[in-house]
């Protein structure tokens, strides 16, 4: 089992009463609020319920439960995560051409941070569910439009989204011939790299101070290449995606290892953008494109329900453990509207949880979680604290605990 040092910090605390003197020689308690390592889930399911939404609201793609069954679903979702990902796919976001979706959008955002989550935005350009109009464009039009889009949308949500997948996919981008769109035209035209640079730039000059990914399935060295030539392009990227659907089988802790080194010889943050492990079975190993497998029904199942647990286990453990991943999003809390209709979610379409949910809800709010615990102060008001790092409180009173040394808190009157 990987050490998890790098995750802890040992602090000592000193505690002040409210007129600034030491609280000395008392009992107080310690609890942990929130972590720093971001434990991700999409947050599809929920734009409805923010938007006090019915049943009749169109789900957005690539995976949404019922409006019915979020509210439920919203306690289960907040006990474990403090991450979420938000769907921008243009063709869904803006159909048509001067008509986004940003009040909707915006109020789901707000919901998550109103409950304390960091909120990420996927993505500012891609080339499948595309805008559609689009395809009327020029190339020079197309990239005129995709500047003015991440623009317009990373400047629409600033300060409530200041993360976002800002480009995704792109080593297959410019080759992608599954649908007609703009962005593989771009790609094709100018290279991926220019296209990148669009991409980025449009973002960082918008909001200067924004966590920026490149995201992308491709595990193998031509996403290696692609990382290369950015970074010696001089474009700056803030952290590096990592999909990890693993439909047809979990990727094992050497393989996953091997994949986590291999990109963190880049020196930058790694978030592992979109997990998913099934509860059901495989799809099979000779199906390329993911897309491709159709089936009728999908059902989880028991056998699959106790795999997928041990699955999520071993892999958060992996991921938990290399000091280069910064976070890591499960993609999907339910199995209702899941993507591909897979059973890859934590709770069940009734809305129970899988093995897989009490098992990753174990690791990050009770192995991975200092509950409240009674302290003594000494006779100078110092008690050392020891936790994973994040956001703590000491008699309710709130510090961060981000690394080792010294933290004073001055208690309320």
């Amino acid at each position: 089992m990987p050490s998890l040092n790098h995750r802890r910090a040992d602090a000592v605390l000193t505690v002040l009463r409210p007129d600034g003197h030491p609280l000395v020689d008392t009992d107080v308690v310690v609890a942990q609020q929130g972590h720093e390592f971001l434990f991700g889930n999409i947050g599809f399911d929920f734009i409805a319920l923010a938007n006090a939404e019915d049943d009749a609201a169109e789900p957005p793609a690539f995976g949404g439960a019922p409006a019915s069954s979020a509210a439920a679903l919203a306690d289960l979702w907040l006990d474990v995560f403090n991450a979420a990902t938000l769907p921008f796919y243009w063709g869904r976001f803006e159909p048509v051409r001067g008509r986004p979706d940003t009040a909707r959008l915006l109020r789901a955002a707000h919901w998550f941070a109103d409950r304390g989550v960091v909120v990420k935005g996927h993505p500012l350009a891609w080339h499948t569910v595309c805008a559609p109009w689009l395809a009327d464009l020029s190339t020079d039009e197309v990239a005129d439009a995709q500047d003015a889009r991440i623009r317009r949308d990373v400047a629409d949500f600033a300060g409530v989204i200041d993360t976002w997948d800002v480009i995704n996919e792109v080593v297959i981008m410019p080759v992608f011939d599954k649908e007609p769109n703009g962005l593989t035209r771009l790609a094709w035209d100018r290279g991926r790299i220019p296209t990148i640079r669009l991409a980025f730039d449009a973002a960082r000059q918008t909001n200067p101070t924004a966590t920026l990914l490149l995201n992308d399935f491709d595990m193998s060295t031509a996403y290696e290449c692609l990382i290369e030539g950015v970074l010696e392009a001089g474009i700056q990227v803030d952290a590096i995606g990592l999909q990890s659907h693993m439909h047809q089988g979990y990727w094992g802790e050497e393989k996953t290892q091997r994949i986590l080194d291999r990109f963190a010889r880049f020196g930058l943050p790694l978030h592992l953008t979109e997990s998913t492990l099934l509860s059901g079975d495989l799809m099979p190993a000779h199906i390329e494109d993911l897309n491709d497998h159709q089936v009728s029904s999908w059902p989880s199942t028991p056998e699959g329900e106790a795999r997928q647990a041990d699955e999520i286990e071993r892999h958060y453990r992996t991921l938990v453990g290399h000091p280069a991943v910064q976070a890591a999003t499960y993609w999907g809390i339910t199995d209702a509207g899941a993507w591909l209709g897979a059973p890859a979610g934590l709770v069940r379409a009734d809305g129970t949880p899988k093995p897989a949910y009490d098992t990753l809800r174990r690791l990050v709010k009770d192995e991975w979680w200092l509950a409240p615990t009674t302290l003594r102060t000494s006779s100078s008001g110092r008690v050392p604290v020891s936790g994973f790092r994040g956001t703590y409180s000491v008699d309710g009173v709130p510090f961060e605990l981000a690394h080792d040394g010294e933290v004073v808190v001055r208690l309320e009157g």
